[in-house]
């Protein structure tokens, strides 16, 4: 394993840790409006593009990375459509 590959897995590993509080966070309290779904839509997306790239060329971090960050962004999307959705019946009351 060459030090550019070890560099890839580093960033992809701390990337990762970074977001899962704020994922936990989201189930612990149960509210997700604060997240922006937009946001949580591109970056599903950015993932995807990244995962794809990965996969075309064989770079197993980007692979491995983007897989689990597809997983955790995945989380995001159900905690914002279950619990950060203003509806209008909660908007008036």
């Amino acid at each position: 394993m060459n030090w550019q590959e070890i560099l890839g897995i580093l960033g992809g590993l701390l990337g990762n840790v970074g977001i899962i509080p704020q994922i936990a966070r989201l189930f612990r309290y149960k509210t997700a409006y604060e997240i922006s779904l937009p946001f949580v839509y591109l970056w599903i997306s950015s993932t995807i593009c990244w995962l794809v790239y990965g996969i075309l060329f064989g770079l197993f971090a980007m692979i491995m990375w983007n897989s689990i960050t597809l997983v955790l962004a995945s989380f995001m999307l159900y905690a914002k459509l279950k619990w950060g959705i203003r509806r209008k019946a909660d908007a008036a009351g």
